[in-house]
């Protein structure tokens, strides 16, 4: 059935009112102070008709890209939705990866490839990390969880109350701080077993902001809202990072640079991501990772089953907590300093929009979710080259949370069921060949 202009035109037109209704507090005034600090608004509305009109173009596109896709014959549909991307992009991935601190290294020498190392390479695969951590209990198990800040909270204050109040190292905190991770995600997780849907993600956002509220508030413990500083950094295996004698640079002839602690940092946290991703694909093979995908499926039939449920949610809750924990004990040694302010919850939401935005269940997807989302806004500061365009006074740092909100916007639109949408069954018959997700996480797979 053909697509009426008519009808595409009046969609896309009211998609650009709502745009711009929606700008005009944002774009279309600004505020400002006079010489005598009095209030005065500024027009800006070529901004805001910009934006509407940037709207309507998309919305008119968009339209016709849906319609395109939903005729096309179905045979081609269903050759797309047996192709498995998931290989190729892996590997390309991980020779990206290991090469990328070398390549900025070369390119713009030790001390430019400092911020590019740490505030792009070491942040991403934090919340890589992040997401897979929570696509075991939201896109395996099916379990909305909006307090898996609290987990990442627990990780970081664990390592920083052993190593300053015992003195013990990072290589022994971290399985502790995993360890008590995991053992808050099971304390977390019976409270929550008749809970589903809303529910479980009310209950789960209130034990994140308990768990902040208790730092907050329990200052002979915590240290309060003032944080826990000079948290012993970490060492190569009993090597400080210094510039004295039995540092790593002495004892391997290097002239000292801040860059190798930043590098070893790096590779550091890869090879903590990249164990939890082998770790959930194993666990995925597993009967239990199977039972986390029926649960997700249908609650009921698993039971019938005579799948233990209990132990399936709680398995799934404490799985996904121990890697919050390590991920937590790691950003507690790279940041040196840790504060309650770190765990609000716009960090779980974020986390929760990688794993949504990237395909629940999906580990690429979810990869290259948090290198858009979490790369993409710190590109965004970056991007001086947008005075020329609207002027001196523009700081594109104060519209980057705009842009993502946009872009989640578009996304949802596009590719409602995230960015890679096929799933590769465990159990095949002959020949692994992935399944549209049409097919998923609707009772009927």
């Amino acid at each position: 059935m053909p697509l009426s202009l008519a009808h595409a035109l009046k969609q896309a037109a009211i998609a650009g009112l709502l745009a711009l209704g929606l700008a005009f507090p944002i774009l279309a005034l600004r505020s400002d102070q006079d010489m005598n600090n009095r209030l005065i608004v500024e027009t800006r509305w070529s901004w805001a008709i910009g934006a509407a009109l940037a709207i309507f173009a998309l919305r008119l596109i968009g339209l016709y890209l849906q319609h395109w896709r939903a005729n096309r014959p179905q045979s081609v549909r269903s050759n797309e939705a047996r192709k498995d991307y998931g290989t190729p992009l892996a590997w390309a991935g991980l020779i990206i990866l290991f090469a990328f601190p070398f390549v900025i290294l070369s390119l713009l020498g030790p001390q430019g490839a400092l911020k590019w190392i740490n505030n792009y390479g070491i942040q991403i695969l934090i919340y890589v990390m992040l997401g897979w951590g929570l696509n075991i209990v939201v896109g395996l198990a099916g379990l909305l969880d909006l307090g898996y800040v609290a987990f990442y909270a627990v990780g970081a204050y664990s390592y920083a109350l052993l190593s300053t109040t015992y003195g013990l190292s990072f290589w022994i905190c971290l399985p502790l701080a995993g360890l008590l991770a995991a053992f808050w995600g099971i304390l977390l997780g019976f409270p929550v077993l008749r809970l589903r849907g809303d529910y479980l993600a009310i209950v789960t956002l209130a034990f994140g902001e308990i768990i902040r509220v208790v730092l907050i508030n329990w200052i002979e413990f915590s240290n309060g809202s003032a944080g826990i500083s000079s948290i012993p950094r970490v060492t190569f295996f009993g090597l400080p990072f210094t510039a004295g004698e039995g540092g790593f640079a002495a004892l391997f002839g290097l002239e000292f640079s801040p860059i190798h602690r930043v590098m070893f940092l790096y590779f550091l946290i890869l090879c903590l991501a990249l164990i939890t991703n082998v770790v959930t694909l194993r666990m995925r093979n597993l009967p239990i990772g199977r039972a986390w995908e029926a649960l997700r499926e249908d609650e009921i039939a698993c039971r019938s089953l005579g799948i233990n449920t209990v132990n399936t949610k709680l398995t799934a809750f404490a799985l996904g907590a121990m890697f919050g924990g390590f991920a937590g004990s790691f950003f507690a040694v790279r940041q040196n300093f840790v504060s309650p302010e770190s765990f609000t919850f716009i960090e779980s939401a974020t986390i929760l929009a990688i794993v949504v935005l990237g395909g629940m269940g999906s580990q690429i997807g979810v990869a290259i979710a948090a290198v858009l989302m979490i790369g993409g806004t710190e590109v965004l500061r970056e991007l001086d080259v947008l005075k020329a365009i609207f002027g001196e006074g523009f700081d594109p740092a104060q519209y980057r949370m705009l842009v993502f909100g946009l872009g989640m916007v578009v996304m949802m639109i596009w590719k409602p069921r995230g960015l890679i949408s096929t799933r590769t069954p465990t159990i095949f018959h002959m020949k692994r060949r992935a399944v549209s997700s049409d097919l998923v996480k609707e009772g009927h797979a």
